[in-house]
């Protein structure tokens, strides 16, 4: 039974993409495939003339973006098969976060996206701030939009470097680009660390608010960094807009059906690449995303090419929203609770429950977590699950590899931006 190969697409002139509404939502219709590659295909069924070889692609390839191995199955350069397999880095992270109390869980979900900590440390405290129903102070409140969205560009920023060489070293001169993505990000990180004293994990949000506060200065630091990352985009995009081999590589190449990514539950620029307009910045605003208008990127072609097109203009929004805010920091305190000394200083009423999903530089970062049922032990969560838009996009593979080459699998899976360590948890 040969595979359904995804028909050639040609990039639609501006305005001549049409849209249809499905369950309410509009999307391309040159888009929609029909059937989907099926991830499931039995090999025995398959052309018994065919010479099909297996590969192995990770776990220590360094495409993989992490520990992932995905095992190929290959009709001469055409995948017709991809079996991803899950679970090399896996540390146990939701379980160890049960053993803990509400206070000492920050730190470890610190390492769960390593590329974007402070979208670990927001999505985490903010549900249980919701369980707690404590509403931290406006400057805090500004701070943490802050942080997400210089994080935002610090993780695209790396993401755009590593992708390059992804695709091939005669993009961006080699290493080039990737020291100079490199090069502004360690800016960011610079800037975090005069806040919090670390350098990566940086255990800065707590249940209520801030555990730091902005040393004096900073903003005015922190407008001249993100003035000069956004003078240096047009740079990164000489690299590669005009790249005959870039634009080969990538157009066309891994087309994204939104309909398949929504069921999936895909999210983020991802999702937005493929023409689906939702945003939880804009659409269920927290922290203080209500104070700011975001205008989210949206892209028609749903390939490889509108994924980059989509982070690009992300990290210009992004320092446009940081950047407005950082001029008007409010005044006062930078948490609703007293400072936390001992574990059990923070406890939750007995069975509640709460759920917060926030829009990570990858998709929608969730915890669900709920509360113990016993009084003696309020300061534990009873059980904690965390939604890693990282691990939807992984699910992708089996869909967008058949009908690929090698070498387009590597560009596939590095735009879709994973990170295994939230994979795996």
């Amino acid at each position: 039974m040969p595979l359904p190969v995804p028909r050639p697409f040609q990039r639609p002139a501006r305005g001549a993409t049409r849209h249809v509404e499905v369950g309410g939502v509009r999307v391309p219709y040159e888009l929609v495939v029909d059937p989907w590659p099926d991830p499931y295909l039995d090999l025995d069924a398959y052309d018994p003339d065919a010479d099909l070889m297996p590969i192995n692609w990770g776990p220590q390839h360094p495409s993989t973006h992490g520990v992932l191995r995905v095992k190929l199955f290959m009709d001469g350069e055409v995948c017709v098969k991809a079996v991803p397999y899950l679970g090399y880095l896996h540390r146990g992270v939701e379980k160890l976060c049960e053993k803990l109390s509400y206070a000492q869980v920050t730190p470890i979900v610190d390492k769960n996206d390593y590329v974007s900590p402070m979208m670990n440390e927001l999505a985490i405290n903010m549900a249980f701030e919701k369980l707690l129903g404590v509403e931290p102070p406006p400057r805090a409140q500004v701070i943490r939009t802050i942080f997400a969205e210089m994080q935002r560009v610090a993780s695209h920023l790396l993401w755009l470097g590593t992708w390059a060489m992804d695709a091939g070293g005669a993009l961006g001169g080699g290493a080039t680009l990737f020291m100079y993505c490199f090069r502004e990000r360690e800016m960011i990180l610079d800037l975090f660390e005069e806040v919090t004293g670390a350098r990566f994990h940086y255990n800065t949000h707590t249940v209520g608010g801030n555990r730091h506060d902005l040393p004096g200065g900073w903003e005015e630091k922190a407008i001249r960094v993100l003035d000069h990352i956004e003078s240096r985009l047009p740079e990164y995009e000489d690299f590669l807009r005009d790249n005959d081999i870039f634009l080969v590589r990538t157009r066309g190449v891994g087309r994204l059906d939104p309909l398949l990514a929504m069921e999936i539950g895909v999210s983020g620029p991802s999702l937005r690449a493929s023409g689906v307009d939702h945003d939880r910045r804009r659409d269920a605003p927290y922290a203080a995303y209500d104070r700011v208008e975001v205008k989210v990127p949206v892209r028609d072609a749903g390939d490889a090419l509108a994924r980059y097109e989509v982070r690009m203009d992300e990290m210009r929004e992004s320092i446009r929203i940081a950047r407005e805010l950082l001029q008007d920091v409010p005044a006062g305190p930078i948490t609703a609770l007293k400072p936390v000394k001992m574990p059990k200083a923070i406890k939750v009423a007995t069975g509640r429950s709460a759920y917060v999903g926030i829009e990570s530089p990858r998709g929608e970062l969730g915890t669900f977590v709920i509360a113990q049922n016993e009084r003696k032990t309020a300061h534990l969560p009873y059980r904690l699950k965390i939604r890693p838009p990282s691990f939807h996009a992984m699910a992708l593979l089996p869909y967008l590899a058949p009908g690929a080459t090698l070498s387009d699998i590597v560009v596939i899976a590095g735009s879709l931006d994973p990170i295994l360590g939230e994979v795996d948890r």
